[in-house]
């Protein structure tokens, strides 16, 4: 049995009133947007912990690396201990933005062995439309928590992985579509995609409602972009973030994926990486050398 991925937010409200409350995660964050912490205590559900993401859900950026690394093992059992995550206890993450953000946090503890940890389906909006009340304040402090980590539970590709990814499966960009097709680029040091990557952008997986859409119309979706049961697919975003929004979304279809964490912050930050721009996988060639041998340094 695969675990569950979503939790309602009327799930979420019994499970906090019941004998076994989860642990409580609130995770905000958005490009161009660094006041997380004062969003949350503005207003927050009652007991969560607040998580930065760019201190504790990521290591420092480097070029290598992309703009949020994966954190050291050691440091993220610390600061799980810290929100108190506790062997044997659920945790559920969430954040103000669809859970882009808080798919991060769900994705590195499930890749570090915490199986039950689920997203706030339809976020910290769906919870107040669903009648919930608002903390404010100051942070929450938990009490200590006593997990030990076990990283590498989930598959992760290098870049070079993800390169060869597309002859065989499929490479899922979970850019906005213009970022992908390269006609803008907000951060990263090139615009346009990896060749052979198809667009699927994040903002897809949800509703109207901001709610994941149901199994059966992302299966439909993930079809049209060549997935299946069966096919081998990876995917990447920006830095590393909202790609783990694309992967819970496919495992709560029942697909698994794999995560290329150093995403375009990486990948076009090295100068032997090929670029594609336009609304092809391949894409057309992009300036000089993109992908000729020039990209590579004249080694094909």
């Amino acid at each position: 049995m695969r675990p569950p991925v979503l939790v309602t937010a009327a799930e979420l409200r019994a499970e906090t009133a019941g004998g076994r409350p989860p642990v409580l995660l609130d995770v905000r964050w958005a490009l161009g947007d660094p006041h997380g912490r004062e969003h949350y205590r503005r207003a927050h559900i009652p007991s969560a912990v607040y998580v930065d993401l760019d201190t504790e859900l990521a290591a420092p950026a480097s070029p290598e690396g992309g703009r949020h690394p994966l954190p050291d093992p050691a440091a993220l059992q610390a600061h799980a201990r810290r929100w108190g995550v506790t062997a044997g206890r659920p945790v559920v993450v969430y954040d103000d933005n669809g859970g882009t953000a808080a798919a991060r946090a769900w994705w590195l503890l499930r890749w570090a062995g915490v199986a039950d940890v689920r997203l706030l389906d339809g976020a910290f909006a769906g919870w107040r439309a669903a009648g919930g009340t608002p903390a404010e304040g100051e942070e929450t402090a938990a009490a200590p928590g006593d997990i030990v980590l076990a990283p590498g539970r989930l598959p992760v590709l290098t870049a070079d992985e993800a390169a060869r990814l597309p002859a065989y499966g499929v490479l899922l960009d979970a850019r906005a579509g213009e970022r992908y097709r390269g006609e803008t680029e907000p951060v990263d040091p090139k615009a346009g995609h990896i060749p052979g990557a198809v667009s699927a952008p994040t903002a897809e997986n949800l509703g109207p409602d901001g709610r994941f859409a149901d199994r059966e119309q992302t299966r439909k979706r993930l079809a049209d972009l060549g997935v299946g049961d069966g096919t081998a697919v990876g995917v990447y975003c920006g830095s590393g973030v909202t790609a783990a929004h694309q992967i819970a979304a496919l495992a709560a279809a029942g697909i698994d994926a794999a995560l290329y964490p150093g995403s375009w912050s990486a990948w076009s930050a090295d100068p032997r990486r090929p670029v594609a721009t336009g609304p092809e996988p391949g894409g057309p060639a992009g300036p000089a050398g993109r992908h000729g041998t020039e990209a590579l340094g004249g080694q094909r």
